[in-house]
């Protein structure tokens, strides 16, 4: 990593805006963040319905009772891919209006070069701030643990060492292990799972959630969450 970009304490004295996807990396990166800044909102892309997240297909339900139980706002606004930059830049813009100086996102292994992060920071004119880049994978994860954080598996690629019956299943250090032995990446960050966080630090009361049936897709296998 060059001098000049510092990325990971982008976030320090700055007040800032997180994208949020309600799993585990985007909520250590926020926790992280809120040590050093000041947060005022959590971004959320939806799908073109609305009816659930870009990132992790969580339903909007979901997604409020997190920010409500952090205590922070949701900017959030559904999007095609093809215009998912542009709404994006508009929820910065919006942000940057209410008083953001920067963006925090969840990354581990953002490009050094030809970051898309940086594109959109650099055309609001906002700094960014990624608290989890460079991280060893194991190491992020260990740490998001060791803070007490609560986290589910969602989404499986059973292409990808991942199975059906892991649906469901709280991030540990004994199932980290597993995943390892299985030949998985421990932060899932070749899309092997998703996660969905229900209770840490920053979470003023646990998330009730119901576990609905599970659904297929192709490779993919889901775990569908309902608040309780």
């Amino acid at each position: 990593m060059k001098v000049g970009r510092d990325w990971k304490n982008g976030a320090l004295g700055h007040t800032f805006i997180a994208s949020f996807s309600g799993g585990k990396d985007s909520v250590l990166a926020l926790y992280k963040a809120m040590k050093v800044g000041e947060a005022i909102g959590l971004i959320v892309m939806m799908e073109e319905e609305g009816q659930k997240s870009r990132s992790h297909g969580m339903p909007p339900e979901l997604i409020h009772a997190q920010a409500k139980s952090i205590g922070l706002p949701v900017y959030t606004a559904p999007a095609s891919w093809s215009e998912y930059e542009r709404v994006f830049i508009t929820l910065l813009e919006k942000a940057k209006s209410q008083g953001a100086e920067a963006l925090v996102t969840g990354d581990l292994d953002m490009p050094e070069h030809g970051s898309w992060n940086e594109k959109v920071t650099k055309n609001v004119g906002l700094k960014l701030g990624m608290p989890l880049w460079g991280m060893d994978h194991r190491e992020a994860v260990k740490e998001f643990i060791n803070l007490g954080f609560v986290t589910i598996i969602v989404t499986v690629n059973l292409s990808l060492g991942m199975r059906v019956e892991d649906l469901g299943r709280t991030l540990t250090h004994e199932y980290i292990k597993e995943l390892e032995v299985r030949g998985v990446d421990p932060c899932g960050e070749g899309g092997e799972f998703h996660t969905t966080v229900i209770d840490g630090p920053i979470f003023k009361q646990p998330i009730p959630i119901r576990k609905c049936e599970i659904m297929k897709d192709g490779e993919y296998a889901f775990l569908p969450l309902e608040l309780n």
